[in-house]
């Protein structure tokens, strides 16, 4: 553990779980080549076409957010170890930064529509969901910031 008081590691290894759980569940979708989430709403069978006829091949969309999961475990890991600590800290807080506004975002349509309800389809422990995760980039980043404070002066 770091000796620098206020340091945890245990929200790295949380994030970098949570972001290996997304890439699973993500990768489970791309071979089905069906858009969505394992636990999430259902996405219709027009938005299904759209999304393929407007955006991108659902496929590769979900394969897309399956690597981009493993690239969020990997950036949170290099939180906690030697290899990532040799990053430049300015380098690193802006991946950080970047990882929370796009996870972010994604968390707060998550709370608003599972609390409130603007129609996509989350449900309340979506939201719940959608706290933790925020809380949980917080405190990982935190703890970053703490432990490489010393290395910054």
């Amino acid at each position: 553990m770091d000796a620098s008081p206020g340091a945890r590691r245990w929200p790295a290894y949380a994030v970098a779980a949570l972001f290996l759980a997304y890439a699973v569940g993500k990768a489970a979708f791309a071979l089905d080549s069906r858009l969505g989430f394992p636990g999430g709403p259902v996405v219709p069978a027009a938005e299904h076409e759209r999304y393929a006829r407007d955006v991108m091949g659902v496929a590769t969309a979900q394969w897309s957010a399956a690597v981009s999961g493993v690239v969020g475990a990997c950036l949170a890991l290099a939180t906690v170890t030697a290899p990532g600590r040799r990053v430049p800290r300015p380098l690193m807080l802006l991946a950080l930064a970047g990882m929370l506004l796009a996870v972010g975002a994604g968390a707060t349509i998550m709370i608003v529509d599972g609390f409130v309800g603007i129609g996509v389809g989350w449900q309340w422990y979506h939201g719940l969901l959608g706290l933790v995760v925020i809380g949980l980039l917080v405190a990982m980043i935190r703890s970053y910031v703490v432990a490489t404070r010393r290395a910054a002066y």
